[in-house]
Protein backbone atom coordinates (compact mmCIF):
# COMPACT_ATOMS: atom_id res chain seq x y z
CA UNK A 1 0.00 0.00 0.00
CA UNK A 2 1.40 3.41 -0.94
CA UNK A 3 1.01 6.63 1.03
CA UNK A 4 -1.53 7.87 -1.53
CA UNK A 5 -3.77 4.95 -0.59
CA UNK A 6 -3.82 5.79 3.11
CA UNK A 7 -7.16 7.51 3.56
CA UNK A 8 -6.85 8.73 7.16
CA UNK A 9 -4.50 11.62 6.30
CA UNK A 10 -5.44 15.02 4.89
CA UNK A 11 -3.44 17.06 2.33
CA UNK A 12 -1.23 18.35 5.17
CA UNK A 13 -0.36 14.82 6.26
CA UNK A 14 -2.42 15.09 9.43
CA UNK A 15 -4.94 12.54 10.59
CA UNK A 16 -8.59 13.14 9.82
CA UNK A 17 -11.85 11.23 9.84
CA UNK A 18 -12.56 9.92 6.35
CA UNK A 19 -15.52 11.46 4.53
CA UNK A 20 -17.97 8.61 3.91
CA UNK A 21 -20.85 10.79 2.72
CA UNK A 22 -20.51 9.63 -0.91
CA UNK A 23 -20.31 5.92 -0.11
CA UNK A 24 -23.19 3.56 -0.81
CA UNK A 25 -25.21 2.03 2.01
CA UNK A 26 -24.76 -1.74 1.87
CA UNK A 27 -25.10 -4.73 4.16
CA UNK A 28 -21.78 -5.20 5.92
CA UNK A 29 -20.51 -7.86 8.31
CA UNK A 30 -17.28 -8.61 10.11
CA UNK A 31 -16.07 -11.42 12.33
CA UNK A 32 -13.02 -11.36 14.57
CA UNK A 33 -11.41 -13.76 17.01
CA UNK A 34 -9.19 -13.60 20.09
CA UNK A 35 -7.65 -16.58 21.84
CA UNK A 36 -7.09 -16.73 25.59
CA UNK A 37 -4.40 -19.09 26.82
CA UNK A 38 -4.72 -20.12 30.43
CA UNK A 39 -4.15 -22.84 32.96
CA UNK A 40 -6.43 -25.85 32.54
CA UNK A 41 -7.73 -25.32 36.09
CA UNK A 42 -8.82 -21.77 35.17
CA UNK A 43 -10.78 -22.95 32.16
CA UNK A 44 -12.39 -25.65 34.28
CA UNK A 45 -13.51 -23.04 36.83
CA UNK A 46 -15.00 -20.97 34.01
CA UNK A 47 -16.75 -24.02 32.56
CA UNK A 48 -18.22 -24.96 35.95
CA UNK A 49 -19.25 -21.38 36.78
CA UNK A 50 -17.16 -21.40 39.95
CA UNK A 51 -15.21 -18.17 39.47
CA UNK A 52 -15.82 -15.93 42.51
CA UNK A 53 -16.72 -12.87 40.41
CA UNK A 54 -19.61 -14.71 38.74
CA UNK A 55 -20.51 -16.09 35.32
CA UNK A 56 -17.38 -15.18 33.38
CA UNK A 57 -18.70 -15.86 29.90
CA UNK A 58 -22.02 -14.07 30.45
CA UNK A 59 -20.26 -10.95 31.70
CA UNK A 60 -17.65 -11.13 28.90
CA UNK A 61 -20.43 -11.47 26.34
CA UNK A 62 -22.13 -8.31 27.56
CA UNK A 63 -18.75 -6.49 27.67
CA UNK A 64 -18.08 -7.44 24.05
CA UNK A 65 -21.46 -6.20 22.90
CA UNK A 66 -21.06 -2.94 24.81
CA UNK A 67 -17.56 -2.44 23.39
CA UNK A 68 -18.74 -2.92 19.81
CA UNK A 69 -21.36 -0.22 20.38
CA UNK A 70 -18.72 2.16 21.81
CA UNK A 71 -15.94 1.59 19.28
CA UNK A 72 -16.08 5.13 17.89
CA UNK A 73 -15.58 6.45 21.44
CA UNK A 74 -12.38 4.40 21.79
CA UNK A 75 -10.77 4.48 18.33
CA UNK A 76 -10.29 8.11 17.24
CA UNK A 77 -10.98 7.87 13.50
CA UNK A 78 -13.87 5.40 13.64
CA UNK A 79 -17.32 6.57 12.62
CA UNK A 80 -20.29 5.95 14.92
CA UNK A 81 -22.10 3.09 13.23
CA UNK A 82 -25.71 1.95 13.72
CA UNK A 83 -25.14 -1.73 14.47
CA UNK A 84 -27.89 -4.18 13.61
CA UNK A 85 -26.32 -7.22 15.28
CA UNK A 86 -23.49 -8.08 17.66
CA UNK A 87 -22.94 -11.68 18.70
CA UNK A 88 -20.18 -12.94 20.98
CA UNK A 89 -19.46 -16.65 21.20
CA UNK A 90 -16.96 -18.81 23.05
CA UNK A 91 -15.35 -22.05 21.95
CA UNK A 92 -12.85 -24.16 23.84
CA UNK A 93 -9.94 -24.86 21.49
CA UNK A 94 -8.20 -27.12 24.01
CA UNK A 95 -8.16 -27.62 27.77
CA UNK A 96 -6.01 -24.46 28.04
CA UNK A 97 -7.34 -22.25 25.22
CA UNK A 98 -10.59 -20.38 24.81
CA UNK A 99 -11.56 -18.65 21.57
CA UNK A 100 -13.77 -15.55 21.69
CA UNK A 101 -15.50 -14.71 18.41
CA UNK A 102 -17.49 -11.60 17.57
CA UNK A 103 -19.82 -11.22 14.61
CA UNK A 104 -21.04 -7.71 13.85
CA UNK A 105 -23.54 -6.51 11.23
CA UNK A 106 -24.83 -3.21 9.90
CA UNK A 107 -26.47 -1.69 6.88
CA UNK A 108 -24.43 1.45 6.49
CA UNK A 109 -21.80 3.33 4.47
CA UNK A 110 -18.73 1.99 6.26
CA UNK A 111 -17.66 -1.38 7.60
CA UNK A 112 -17.66 -2.95 11.04
CA UNK A 113 -14.21 -4.54 11.19
CA UNK A 114 -13.10 -2.31 14.06
CA UNK A 115 -16.30 -3.05 15.98
CA UNK A 116 -15.68 -6.80 15.72
CA UNK A 117 -12.03 -6.45 16.77
CA UNK A 118 -12.96 -4.16 19.67
CA UNK A 119 -15.68 -6.56 20.79
CA UNK A 120 -13.40 -9.62 20.99
CA UNK A 121 -10.68 -7.63 22.71
CA UNK A 122 -13.04 -6.28 25.39
CA UNK A 123 -14.59 -9.71 25.92
CA UNK A 124 -11.13 -11.28 26.28
CA UNK A 125 -10.03 -8.55 28.69
CA UNK A 126 -13.17 -9.18 30.74
CA UNK A 127 -12.35 -12.89 30.99
CA UNK A 128 -8.85 -11.92 32.14
CA UNK A 129 -10.22 -9.45 34.69
CA UNK A 130 -12.64 -11.97 36.15
CA UNK A 131 -10.05 -14.75 36.34
CA UNK A 132 -6.83 -12.92 37.22
CA UNK A 133 -7.14 -13.80 40.91
CA UNK A 134 -6.47 -17.45 40.03
CA UNK A 135 -4.37 -17.08 36.85
CA UNK A 136 -2.37 -13.90 36.30
CA UNK A 137 -0.33 -15.68 33.60
CA UNK A 138 -3.25 -15.79 31.13
CA UNK A 139 -2.38 -14.52 27.65
CA UNK A 140 -4.68 -12.82 25.17
CA UNK A 141 -3.31 -13.85 21.79
CA UNK A 142 -4.03 -13.83 18.10
CA UNK A 143 -6.59 -11.03 17.94
CA UNK A 144 -7.45 -10.95 14.24
CA UNK A 145 -10.09 -10.26 11.66
CA UNK A 146 -11.56 -13.49 10.29
CA UNK A 147 -13.74 -12.03 7.57
CA UNK A 148 -15.62 -9.00 6.35
CA UNK A 149 -18.28 -8.60 3.70
CA UNK A 150 -19.77 -5.68 1.86
CA UNK A 151 -18.50 -2.32 0.81
CA UNK A 152 -16.34 -0.98 -2.00
CA UNK A 153 -13.25 -3.01 -1.08
CA UNK A 154 -15.18 -6.26 -1.32
CA UNK A 155 -15.06 -9.33 0.83
CA UNK A 156 -12.16 -10.64 2.89
CA UNK A 157 -11.87 -14.18 4.26
CA UNK A 158 -8.77 -15.12 6.23
CA UNK A 159 -7.14 -18.30 5.00
CA UNK A 160 -6.95 -20.79 7.84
Amino acid sequence: MTDSQLTHFNAEGRAHMVDVSEKNTTDRTAAAIATLKMDAHTLELIRQGKMKKGDVLAVAQVAGIMAAKKTSDLIPMCHPIPLTKVDISFQERSDTELDVTATVKTTYVTGVEMEALTAVTAAALTVYDMCKAVDKAMVIAEVKLLEKTGGKSGDFHRAT
